[in-house]
């Protein structure tokens, strides 16, 4: 890890960060634990680990080889299927798509196509073929893959240009719970978890782009790009 904030998460700890999402200054410190600290912005209600607490790439990517995303897998389709099946509703018979951070076991991907849908895909780590992000497309879809992202607001704003008119994003990520029961909360402790969205933070990144939230569950929303 290459931290200088120290394990207790406020030796040499600035007194403010920008939010990395809506960019706005007005963030407070929200939580802390023994291996590093948490912000909350007051504008667009994200929670994120400020820069300092970064894995590198490379111990990222050592902990992402240790996932096991297979297709065949009839357990992780199910569990893909709690996005897949609201997407496949709504989204064009031709329709072509992008898998944003595949991983190393596509999988949704291959769901989408059994279907009769095209599929591009991007992983920085193990698709990185930058050309597919000049592409245009009837859906994009993130699965366990926001709270990853160490640019949120860069990042989701490039996606969401890729949209055609009436195109869908699909997102799957563990919305935050209320506030008394973040210590608790197993999803921040993946060192590779730096960024968590509230309902209110996807509902402010729907205003912005002129759209609606649609919330399926604790970890799936679905925002449609307006004609």
């Amino acid at each position: 890890m290459t931290s200088s904030a120290g394990l207790d998460g406020t030796r040499g700890m600035p007194e403010s960060f920008s939010c990395p999402l809506c960019g706005s200054p007005q963030t407070r410190h929200f939580h802390a634990d023994s291996k590093r600290h948490y912000q909350r912005c007051g504008h667009c209600d994200l929670v994120f680990v400020p820069e300092s607490f970064f894995l590198s790439m490379e111990e990222e990517k050592a902990l992402y080889d240790m996932h096991e995303n297979d297709p065949r897998d009839a357990a992780y389709r199910g569990f893909l299927s709690r996005l897949f099946e609201p997407m496949l509703e709504r989204i064009p018979e031709n329709g072509r798509g992008l898998d944003f951070g595949c991983g190393p076991g596509p999988t949704l991907s291959l769901m989408f196509e059994e279907q009769g849908r095209t599929v591009q895909l991007y992983d920085p780590f193990y698709a990185p073929d930058e050309a597919v992000l000049d592409g245009e497309y009837d859906f994009i879809t993130a699965t366990e893959v926001v709270e990853h992202l160490h640019h949120p607001g860069n990042e989701l704003e490039r996606l969401w240009a890729l949209l055609r008119p009436a195109g869908w994003l699909g997102i799957m990520t563990r919305r935050l719970m209320p506030e008394q029961h973040f210590p608790d909360w197993h999803y921040k402790n993946d060192p590779t978890h730096v960024i968590f969205f509230s309902d209110r933070t996807f509902l402010w990144l729907a205003s912005r782009w002129k759209t609606t939230a649609t919330f399926l569950g604790p970890d799936v929303v679905l925002l449609q790009k307006p004609l």
